[in-house]
């Protein structure tokens, strides 16, 4: 186990500033010897008790600046949630993942504020991690193709771009897919942001690759096909025929709630 003093140099060479619990034990004991549990814990409360980290949430610490220590607990969390947002996409899915639903739409947008609640899509992990004011919910979205239930991630995967968020790099729903996930109701308590939809066609109704649009519609996210197609009728002659012959080619039900996930 090394001394105090080196565990501090090598605190203020992570440069990602963000750790959870289990990164400072790997700092303090490499080797995870059970008899050294208590001293460990000891140096963690003496870390938080001469803030060389101070505590996000329970097992979340940030290695904060001399600025840092004069932000409230809020100003805190805000300032780092991007970092921890990557922190626990990385954690629980690696890079197995987008960013969708409305957070993606307004990203694409030039939006960057905070969401209170962000959408994690992937294959593999379904639960909620509260932080604060601000929720990540990891979902499993499911479909249908021919007839069969399947889940959405892999099929939506090659529709996922890289982008620069405030200078951290996240994988988001492409820009066809977060509008059309948009136009469905994430959840009961959420309005559909229609100004939103609306200048998204206005903006980008030239430039959309309107193949994904039938791709996607494969699936059968026919509501969400609707809603962009009475919306876009005074809009954009191109997306509202997209939206048209997507339907027809898909049949006219809507998507279930099992689809929304809710």
């Amino acid at each position: 186990m090394i001394n105090f003093n080196n565990i501090v140099k090598k605190l203020w060479n992570k440069w990602w500033k963000v750790m959870f619990k289990s990164d400072i034990y790997d700092i303090i004991d490499p080797e995870k010897k059970p008899e050294y549990q208590s001293q460990v814990d000891k140096i963690i409360y003496r870390l938080k008790a001469e803030e060389y980290i101070i505590t996000l949430k329970a097992w979340v610490y940030v290695i904060p600046s001399d600025e840092d220590r004069n932000l409230n607990s809020i100003d805190l969390l805000e300032k780092y949630f991007l970092k921890l947002l990557k922190k626990y996409i990385i954690s629980e899915v690696w890079t197995y993942y987008y960013i969708g639903w409305t957070k993606a739409l307004e990203f694409h947008m030039k939006d960057y504020s905070l969401p209170l609640r962000i959408s994690i899509i992937n294959a593999q992990v379904q639960k909620k991690i509260k932080i604060g004011h601000f929720e990540i919910h990891f979902k499993i979205l499911y479909g249908r193709k021919q007839g069969k239930k399947v889940k959405l991630f892999p099929q939506f995967e090659k529709y996922t771009q890289e982008k620069d968020i405030l200078w951290i790099k996240f994988k988001l729903a492409c820009l066809e897919l977060a509008l059309i996930e948009s136009a469905l109701i994430e959840d009961i308590h959420l309005w559909i942001n229609i100004w939103l939809l609306s200048k998204t066609i206005k903006k980008y109704e030239k430039i959309f690759s309107y193949d994904i649009f039938y791709e996607i519609g494969k699936y059968k996210y026919n509501m969400a096909f609707n809603r962009l197609k009475e919306l876009s009728k005074p809009l954009s002659s191109d997306v509202y025929q997209v939206c048209l012959e997507v339907i027809k080619k898909n049949g006219w039900c809507f998507v279930g709630e099992w689809l929304r996930n809710l």
